[in-house]
């Protein structure tokens, strides 16, 4: 399965899509209008591990609810993931067995080097 889970207003999201190879093959979710459902997210899990790898901590709200303040635990990340589309740490992309969580350059870099594959 190839499918990359987006915001279609971030543009480091769209910067990170334009740079994909074999864009065409994979599967866009644009979290905004269909956010993620429980068993997407069970799915992610069951690869990454873990839910507060998922969770977006630059988020707005994570600041603005006071969420940093708070002591997180698996199941709260999970819960304000699927409450909150902003949540979720973007890009995810899935290529067959691998998960690649985030936009930083060493996770875009091995993400487009599986997708060239």
């Amino acid at each position: 399965m190839r499918k990359i889970y987006y915001l279609s207003s971030c543009d480091t999201c769209k910067r990170i899509l334009g740079q994909m190879p074999n864009l065409e093959t994979f599967e866009l979710q644009d979290i905004k209008k269909e956010p993620v459902t429980a068993a997407q997210l069970q799915a992610l899990y069951a690869v990454v591990g873990s839910y507060e790898k998922l969770f977006n901590k630059r988020a707005q709200l994570y600041k603005a609810r006071g969420l940093k303040d708070q002591n997180l635990q698996e199941e709260d990340y999970k819960n304000l993931i699927l409450e909150q589309y902003t949540f979720l740490n973007r890009p995810v992309i899935v290529i067959d067995e691998a998960v690649f969580v985030g936009n930083s350059k060493k996770v875009v870099e091995e993400a487009i080097a599986k997708a060239a594959k």
